[in-house]
């Protein structure tokens, strides 16, 4: 029999990282401070004992099925709760307003700042394409059907699918069911909100003892990242990346900055410490849609966020207007195709874009690698070729990390700004 050195070193390793984060979480390190040692550890591993290190992958993939566990039956109940519990009508219908146009309206901004890095850095000039043809896109549906599938025709069968749209929706008349037949009939209503109340105090422990694993979770995850995205793998793209995560990094730090500096005339510091454990969940999960409750958690505990704002602004934004999937991605992308295969992008192409993105951006589920679909529709409206994003799916979890970051930063300062506004 042949004595794998690697792989017993592997299990050895895995046991100790393991057992590290164990013993930090028992001396109360922070939340953050042991989420971000999960990160280098699984990096460490994964780069330094490539697929021998993949036998703590399952732990990660774990996590995520948990955090997919929790979210639709969180995001329903939350809403609900929420929303009926506005005793002022008027201020729900300016909630929704603006929560939506400031949304919509980073996200436009966002498309632009992924033009402009896009251009400065020429990303794509260079590469010679390869392979596309084995690139199969995502069908784009049409307007009509997009809508339809928007709509909840079946609740239970858009939950188990994990269809976030339907699901909200869904709950949104619920909610305002339970409001309109609250004003004829308290009393029949009043055991239905005690009852979502309670699932939902139920619901956040269940989520809470499930963010507790979020270290050994991230772990697992950034060991499948370094293992199957080695270092070699990033150098033929490196322009690529380094513009993704510049053009991400102006969007959170200038764009979010101003959105404070204006709307709240506060200085930003307080909301980026703040948000800060959602941030690190995010890159880590990249999930916009399972960080969530996290995300609801810091906005609440660490801004001072009220609840209904919170639980309804951070839901919505984990669907709809995410800076970074549906804003800077799609156009970095979209300038990066156009530069391989050699295709000038004039004027209207860009406005093209943005208006595109602006409403692409709307209904993009929270779950990893769905800014795909946004990017697929980008490049199908200016008429460039898809198989072009075949060159970058190699990168792609990698980039997606600060994608995430991005999105969950973006529905959080909507928050923040949003609930100053409703007051």
């Amino acid at each position: 029999m042949t004595f794998n050195i690697e792989l017993v070193a592997a299990i050895v390793f895995a046991i100790l990282a393991l057992v590290l984060l164990w013993y930090l979480n028992k001396r109360k390190v922070s939340f953050s401070v042991r989420t971000l040692i999960g990160l280098g550890l699984g990096l460490i591993f994964g780069l330094t004992l490539k697929e021998n290190s993949l036998i703590v992958e399952p732990i990660g993939k774990v996590y995520i099925s948990l955090i997919r566990m929790v979210v639709i039956p969180l995001v329903m109940v939350s809403i609900i709760n929420s929303i009926s519990n506005f005793e002022d009508s008027s201020k729900l219908k300016s909630l929704g307003i603006k929560s939506m146009g400031m949304l919509l309206g980073t996200t436009a901004i966002a498309g632009i700042v992924g033009i402009i890095f896009g251009n400065i850095f020429s990303v794509g000039k260079g590469i010679v394409f390869e392979g596309g043809e084995n690139f199969v896109p995502k069908e784009i549906p049409s307007f009509m059907e997009v809508f339809n599938d928007m709509l909840p025709t079946n609740p239970i069968k858009s939950m188990a699918e994990g269809q976030i749209i339907p699901v909200i929706i869904f709950a949104l008349f619920i909610a305002f069911a339970i409001i309109m037949e609250e004003k004829k009939n308290k009393e029949k209503v009043a055991p239905f909100k005690a009852f979502i109340n309670s699932f939902s105090t139920i619901l956040m422990r269940i989520t809470r003892i499930v963010l507790r694993l979020t270290p050994f979770g991230v772990f697992g995850l950034m060991t499948a990242v370094g293992a199957k995205n080695g270092v070699s793998t990033l150098m033929p793209l490196l322009t690529f990346v380094v513009a993704i995560y510049l053009a991400l990094a102006f969007q959170i730090l200038i764009v979010h900055s101003l959105f404070i500096l204006i709307f709240k005339r506060r200085s930003p510091i307080k909301f980026f410490k703040g948000i800060w454990p959602a941030q690190v969940v995010a890159f880590t999960t990249q999930s916009s849609f399972g960080t969530l409750p996290v995300t609801i958690e810091s906005l609440e505990d660490n801004i001072g966020v009220s609840s209904s704002t919170a639980s309804f602004v951070a839901s919505l934004g984990s669907t709809v207007g995410m800076n970074g999937c549906g804003g800077v991605f799609p156009a970095v992308v979209a300038i990066f195709v156009a530069n391989v295969f050699g295709i000038e992008l004039t004027l209207t192409h860009y406005i093209l874009m943005i208006l595109t993105i602006v409403v692409g951006s709307v209904g993009i589920a929270g779950v990893p690698g769905a800014a795909t679909m946004s990017t697929t529709l980008i490049l199908t409206t200016l008429g460039l070729p898809i198989e072009g994003m075949a060159i970058i799916l190699g990168v792609d979890a990698i980039i997606d990390m600060a994608r995430t970051l991005t999105n969950v930063t973006g529905a959080g300062l909507a928050a923040y700004i949003v609930d100053k506004e409703c007051k």
